[in-house]
């Protein structure tokens, strides 16, 4: 697996489009989170469909035509350094064949890759970004979203990681439960998400074939332990993790018993024989850590750090 092309670092007075891939955004949440990016110094433009509500499903941020348009266009902005998700939900893959990726690449051939930031049901985007752009991203919290406006570490990682990248080099578990599964150190390019929309990506146009000299960094929310194992069985047999060079699991919020998931893992994925650490604290949890993805490092599961070769953004 290939290290994916690194975006510029962000700079005060940047300006960054949000928008909302999935689905609805509630505005006071997301006023909230433009004043976060406000007093970083950059300068947020909120896409015009980001707060629509779909006709017909409530559980989608308008339609998606208009989801993707917001994308397509926020990308091939020349005054634009990064694009921000508002929030995750669902829709995303609904969308993510609308986006207009030739245009996308003719812009990022002519002005740059820019920053790409997001997590959850933005699992689909992060792939389509690698595969079909070959540009790193991060993922991270998103603009409306609780944990982003509540939680001062993980305001204070994601500012590192966008405005000072070669200090955030070094991601140490930030769970107190964090351990090793399986101990060890290993190489590989940094990829994953949520861990239940990669599955679902498979046969799609989007998907890689496999995870092949990846350090995947997966995580969920509110899947109990027999639709994990239902996940993680249908990755193996695929052969998607064949070759993986080592796994991260981050946050498993809702699922539970957490023990009985705990144990899942070490069924599913011990077999591997490749370094495995868990509840790394990334995803779906309180202080949750940016993470990038398309970049190479090392995981050293007993010392429990990610150390990038290089840092995220350039």
């Amino acid at each position: 697996m290939r290290p994916l092309v690194r975006p510029a670092r962000l700079v005060p007075g940047a300006r960054v489009a949000v928008v909302a891939p999935s689905g609805p955004v509630p505005e006071d949440a997301l006023q909230t989170g433009l004043d976060i990016l406000r007093g970083w110094d950059l300068d947020p433009v909120v896409m015009p469909h980001v707060l629509d509500g779909h006709p017909e499903f409530a559980y989608l941020a308008g339609s998606d035509a208009a989801r993707a348009g917001d994308l397509t266009r926020a990308w091939c902005d020349p005054s634009v350094s990064a694009v921000f998700c508002a929030r995750g939900g669902y829709g995303a893959q609904r969308m993510v064949d609308l986006v207009d990726w030739s245009a996308m690449r003719a812009a990022t051939r002519s002005h740059g890759p820019k920053v790409f930031l997001g997590y959850s049901d933005i699992t689909p985007l992060h792939e389509a970004f690698a595969n079909r752009l070959g540009v790193a991203t991060l993922h991270g919290p998103m603009t409306a979203v609780l944990d982003f406006l509540k939680n001062a570490r993980t305001q204070e990682h994601l500012r590192t990681t966008l405005f000072a990248p070669q200090e955030a080099r070094v991601i140490r578990a930030a769970s107190p439960g964090a351990r090793a599964l399986v101990g060890g150190r290993a190489r590989g390019v940094t990829l994953g998400g949520c861990v239940s929309l990669l599955a679902a990506e498979l046969g799609t146009p989007h998907a890689r074939a496999s995870a092949r000299g990846g350090l995947l960094c997966v995580e969920d929310i509110g899947e109990e332990a027999y639709s994990l194992d239902r996940v993680l069985t249908q990755l193996l047999r695929a052969r998607w993790l064949a070759g993986v060079a080592g796994v991260v699991l981050g946050s498993w919020k809702e699922c539970e018993p957490y023990d009985e998931v705990r144990a899942l893992f070490a069924d599913r994925l011990g077999g591997l024989g490749v370094p495995v650490v868990e509840e790394f604290g990334f995803g779906h949890c309180d202080g949750a850590l940016t993470v990038p993805f398309g970049v190479p490092g090392e995981l050293d599961a007993d010392a429990r750090t990610l150390t990038l070769d290089v840092p995220a953004l350039v």
